[in-house]
């Protein structure tokens, strides 16, 4: 059973730094792909940055040069480097796993497979 664990969320100012964490287990986690998508209130669900099992990593336009996605394969675990943060940023962030490629999928609009409960961020200006 896939299972999905996000941590690191919080509230902090405008040009602040956060690090989101998802922890992964009760699968081969070399084998899937991984990414972050968030959520704002009254805002669809969005793709915001994808790794997939080779390394291959995509950003949303909204915050490439800002975020970094990476994984910890001995760990199991992806995160989600987030810095000079902006009140847009504000969502929920939610992890997600996929057998198919997660790049692809977030650069379609597809919705992965498997999710995490989520962690809030909130960014005050």
């Amino acid at each position: 059973q896939v299972q999905l664990v996000e941590s690191g969320g919080g509230s902090v100012q405008s040009g602040g730094s956060l690090r989101l964490s998802c922890a992964a287990s009760g699968y081969t986690y070399s084998t899937y792909h991984m990414g972050w998508f968030r959520q704002a209130p009254g805002k669809e669900r969005e793709g915001v940055a994808a790794i997939d099992s080779d390394g291959t990593t995509s950003y949303a336009d909204s915050v490439k040069g800002r975020f970094t996605i990476s994984q910890d394969n001995a760990k199991k675990t992806t995160y989600l480097q987030m810095n000079s943060l902006k009140p847009p940023d504000t969502a929920m962030y939610y992890c997600a796993a996929d057998r198919r490629c997660m790049t692809i999928l977030q650069a379609v609009g597809a919705h992965p497979q498997y999710w995490g409960q989520g962690t809030q961020v909130t960014v005050s200006s």
